[in-house]
């Protein structure tokens, strides 16, 4: 039966969750802060990844014994300010026991395997849909490494990769030289994700969804929602600046503004900004036919139009606090480095950005029905695989607004944080 479903949240996750919800003949309204597509949202700022192989997850065994490195090392992948740890340290605790051993870390990625393994496929049907097929595109994913034993070295995440029908193929001399000309004598080994592809333009890509939805009926209102009308366990109004929208059903898709939405529900939804930063610039003297990402200076390279985006690092912050732009200038070294031929602008004149990436403490998204709301349901919390993970977070939704149970989402359910305190 048709209902009017409100989705907060504007950017890639809310943007895909109308479109699905549009199809299957509801009546849609998305609210949000920001134009879809818009450079304020994590989704515009992302390597453009659509990677089979990102089941592996950021809290792995032995994460602990890096934490003094993380808090003195300004320079490297990943950081967590001083200053954050007091206001984040239940969350940073509950973050290095999710993956503190092999069992755990391998659940983890078994709970992602179904947002990932079949993205690619999902995201070129959508995109070809939307009429903008050539925004995404196949041929792989290339992931270097200095050598063969650096390579053994990450034995364990290729493992969890494998469990998972995750394939690579291994490359060598000449033959990685021919994929990725230009790249440091510094890397001799290197896995091509074969199933793996990329978007051009995750910003652009999430404005032409967008309008496609506009085209299914979905409208679009802008606006920061201020509170829900409740009455018997249910929403029966979604309140903002301009006035109410009345609804059936309310979907949560607002990032890194979740948390705020689920106190106003007396929902606990602990998120922590992932703070992620990248630097654009002019790639007319690069030659790279398939993303590549540095194994050991954890960042990725994605073609995108007559430029490359070099995006990576990961720093835990207090939400409102400045970009530390040194991280982006840390990424266009690593960019140098990485293709020591290249002719690369500098760090003044080049683009650059930073984002909060709405990440949970057990690396799961939240994806279920409010503990206090019954015909509330949540679709976030998808830290870094936010446009990769949209398509099948898109379909659990529609499902649970139609009352269909088609997967085990239990992994996912907001409810698992009812005792968390952030």
């Amino acid at each position: 039966m048709s209902q009017h479903v409100v989705v907060v949240g504007s950017g890639i996750v809310g943007t895909v969750v109308s479109i699905a919800l549009a199809r299957k003949g509801h009546r849609v309204t998305v609210i949000g802060t920001d134009q879809p597509g818009s450079c304020e949202m994590a989704s515009y700022g992302n390597a453009g990844w659509l990677n089979p192989g990102s089941v592996v997850p950021l809290s792995m065994p032995g994460l602990w014994r890096k934490v003094p490195e993380y808090l003195l090392n300004a320079n490297g992948p990943l950081t967590l300010r001083l200053s954050a740890v007091p206001q984040l340290a239940s969350w940073l605790v509950r973050f290095m026991a999710a993956g503190c051993t092999p069992r755990r870390a391998r659940a983890i990625a078994a709970a992602l395997r179904p947002f990932l393994h079949d993205a690619l496929e999902r995201h070129e049907a959508l995109a070809r849909e939307a009429g903008v097929p050539q925004m995404i595109r196949g041929g792989g994913l290339l992931i270097v490494y200095p050598d063969r034993a650096a390579y053994g070295a990450d034995a364990l995440g290729w493992s969890m990769r494998r469990d998972n029908g995750v394939a690579w193929r291994e490359l060598e001399g000449e033959e990685l030289r021919t994929l990725c000309p230009g790249l440091s004598e510094r890397y001799q080994f290197g896995a091509l994700i074969t199933d793996g592809g990329y978007c051009t333009s995750p910003g652009g890509y999430t404005s032409a969804l967008a309008t496609y939805a506009a085209g299914l009926g979905v409208t679009q209102v802008s606006g920061r929602v201020s509170g829900f009308r409740k009455s018997g366990g249910q929403v029966l109004a979604v309140e903002h600046a301009g006035g109410e929208i009345a609804c059936d059903r309310v979907v949560i898709a607002g990032g890194i503004g979740t948390t705020e939405l689920a106190r106003m529900l007396s929902d606990t939804v602990p998120l922590v900004s992932e703070r992620g930063y990248h630097v654009q610039v002019s790639a007319q003297d690069v030659a790279m036919p398939v993303p590549v990402m540095m194994s050991d200076l954890k960042f990725g390279i994605t073609p995108m139009g007559d430029e490359i985006r070099g995006a990576g690092q990961v720093e835990f912050a207090r939400r409102g606090r400045a970009p530390d732009w040194r991280r982006a200038r840390i990424i266009l070294e690593c960019i140098r480095a990485s293709f020591p031929s290249a002719r690369i602008e500098s760090f003044e004149k080049v683009a650059r950005w930073m984002g909060n990436r709405p990440s949970t403490p057990d690396c799961l998204p939240v994806i279920g029905v409010s503990p206090h709301a019954s015909n509330v349901v949540y679709a976030s919390g998808h830290g870094h695989l936010g446009l990769v993970s949209s398509p099948y977070t898109a379909e659990i939704v529609a499902d649970l607004i139609d009352g269909v149970s088609r997967t085990d989402i239990k992994p996912y359910d907001p409810a698992r944080f009812c005792r968390f305190r952030l």
